[in-house]
């Protein structure tokens, strides 16, 4: 199945997952919604399969990525037990929905709000210091973002991390928990889609990106926890705000296009 694959072929698809991983790693988001517009709109990979193959990614790099969080001690372990079940209910079901039903109708309307609340995190950084404190809406969001990350093929990050941060919570260990749940997420979601497209939906030609994305983003894993450490809290939040607002923004564009 992978035979004929060369490393000129696979080196724009390293360099992709690498750098897609670094920002998903470090901020807590994009990797899926990077991943997933270069397969669709790039290689016109069909979006059930492309998310597919995007999860199948995520799940490596997702492992890695939280295995680093966990030594920076960048998790937040009573915030990941609220997340994880309603975000793999989520998953589940948002993979069914894609697989069987057309759901892109709401996709507009998801990508306008994550664009605005992208807006109100650079604004927030800006203009306010901070103040940090414990979250209360956190279920129904690991439900939502469950369910968008499969039916839109990305969305645990920006839908999670974003509305967290709103609410107040820490950054450093947001953005690490985020990452750590989002493991087991994929690790469902991609069984799900597997279950229900199965081995034939996966043609050669689409093993050569998703190889690709899989060897950048593993080798980047391990550096976005270091980031998410070190870096200063105000410049962590405008960071967020600023690639949401962006990936969401165009990802509004291409939908309604």
């Amino acid at each position: 199945m992978l035979a004929g694959i060369t490393l000129a072929e696979m080196l724009p698809y390293i360099a992709v997952g690498f750098a897609a991983q670094l920002v998903d790693g470090a901020l807590g988001m994009a990797f899926g919604v990077i991943s997933s517009t270069l397969l669709v709109s790039v290689l016109g990979i069909a979006p059930a399969t492309a998310s597919a193959g995007v999860h199948l990614v995520e799940t490596m790099t997702t492992g890695v990525s939280g295995l680093s969080h966990v030594l920076h001690r960048n998790v937040n372990w009573r915030l990941f037990a609220r997340l994880l079940i309603p975000g793999i209910i989520g998953g589940v079901l948002g993979a069914y929905v894609l697989t069987t039903l057309d759901a892109s109708v709401t996709r507009p309307f998801v990508m306008a709000y994550l664009s605005a609340i992208g807006l109100y995190l650079l604004f927030r950084a800006i203009r306010f210091a901070p103040h940090h404190r414990e979250p209360k809406i956190v279920e129904p969001l690991g439900l939502a973002g469950g369910f968008l990350d499969a039916a839109g093929g990305g969305g645990w990050g920006p839908v999670v991390t974003s509305n967290l941060l709103v609410q107040g919570a820490q950054p450093r260990t947001t953005i690490g928990t985020v990452n750590t749940t989002e493991f087991f997420l994929t690790l469902t979601i991609s069984a799900t889609f597997l279950f229900h497209i199965g081995a034939q939906g996966f043609t050669p030609d689409f093993w050569h990106p998703v190889l690709g994305l899989l060897l950048g983003g593993v080798i980047a894993a391990p550096f976005g926890a270091m980031f998410a450490k070190r870096m200063p809290v105000r410049l962590l939040l405008s960071l967020v705000g600023i690639v949401l607002t962006a990936t969401s923004a165009f990802s509004l564009y291409r939908a309604l296009a």
